[in-house]
């Protein structure tokens, strides 16, 4: 079975001096749930619009699902559902019509498990698509991505506007998909996003790609922010040199520290004083970025980047 998508040298410049991306090389197999994580601007909409053959690239070649994404682009369209981060939809119809619409355009579909669809994201279709709010048509582009069962669904920041539990309804939509043996690529900048769905992650800064990583090495490499309430007085000297503990400070009883991979070190220290409250502040994607590679660092590297470039 050829790979959903596999890239190589893939180059995008906007004139002489704009970057788009540069060499990215990267292979995402199929019946995978593959997150693409970077900071706006990385150029992972970039990459997905040259997978999609919406604009040419520079230098460097594209295939999904096997097909070249310029020559065999009607028949990959056939086959691949694309929500982008920024929907443009006919506002004038319902969503009813809409779906009706692109279903017509695509061909047959289960009109029961689009309605299912529906049901599961509580998406009201019987209203316009200009009336709706930003995660409502969101929805509209899921259900219409989801709908016909492609063999790989390309999802620009699908989640964005949506509630907890409507991204929860999302994620076992994923699971089922890739359940089935599809394929979902799903681009986002929040780690937490795809930190627990996602079987691979590319990681793209500055239009080049640092990373393809199992999620079980990005766990083992996670960046946290920590702060630790003691209800007493605390021995500054016992957290000193432990594992992956950084930036350590202890003011008014509490402890505020960075912590690279495991937590158990800190915890069995902290767990002989009295603690009284524990809170982990988000860590932004760029210190993440930072911890991991680097500032000026942009070479793929990671166990799996070897396979990313095959």
């Amino acid at each position: 079975m050829p790979a959903a998508i596999e890239t190589s040298k893939l180059t995008k410049w906007y004139g002489h001096h704009s970057r788009g991306v540069i060499d990215v090389d990267l292979v995402v197999e199929a019946g995978q749930i593959f997150g693409f994580l970077g900071p706006n601007g990385a150029g992972k909409s970039t990459t997905i619009r040259l997978l999609l053959d919406l604009i040419r690239p520079t230098s460097g070649t594209a295939r999904v699902l096997g097909l070249d994404v310029h020559r065999d682009r009607l028949a990959i369209d056939r086959r691949v559902s694309y929500v982008p981060g920024e929907l443009s939809l006919y506002g004038d119809l319902t969503g009813r019509q809409l779906l009706t619409y692109l279903g017509n355009l695509q061909g047959t579909v289960d009109e029961a498990y689009r309605d299912k669809l529906v049901e599961r994201l509580e998406l009201d279709t019987s209203r316009r698509v200009k009336t709706l709010s930003r995660g409502n048509k969101q929805k509209v582009g899921l259900v219409a991505a989801f709908m016909i069962r492609p063999e790989l669904l390309i999802l620009d920041e699908p989640t964005a506007g949506l509630d907890p539990f409507i991204q929860l309804e999302f994620e076992h939509l994923c699971e089922e998909a890739r359940g089935e043996g599809r394929t979902v690529f799903i681009s986002s900048h929040q780690l937490p996003e795809v930190e627990h769905l996602c079987d691979r992650v590319g990681i793209i800064r500055e239009g080049r790609l640092l990373a393809v990583e199992s999620i079980a090495t990005l766990k083992e490499r996670a960046l946290r922010k920590l702060e630790i309430e003691f209800g007493g007085a605390v021995d500054p000297a016992a957290f000193a040199g432990l594992p992956g503990v950084q930036d350590v400070v202890i003011e008014k009883g509490v402890l505020s520290c960075t912590v690279m991979g495991s937590l158990d070190a800190l915890v069995k220290v902290a767990a002989r004083f009295e603690v009284v409250n524990l809170r982990s502040i988000e860590t932004s994607l760029e210190e993440i970025f930072m911890a991991y590679y680097g500032a000026g660092d942009a070479t793929v590297v990671g166990k799996e980047a070897g396979h990313a470039a095959a």
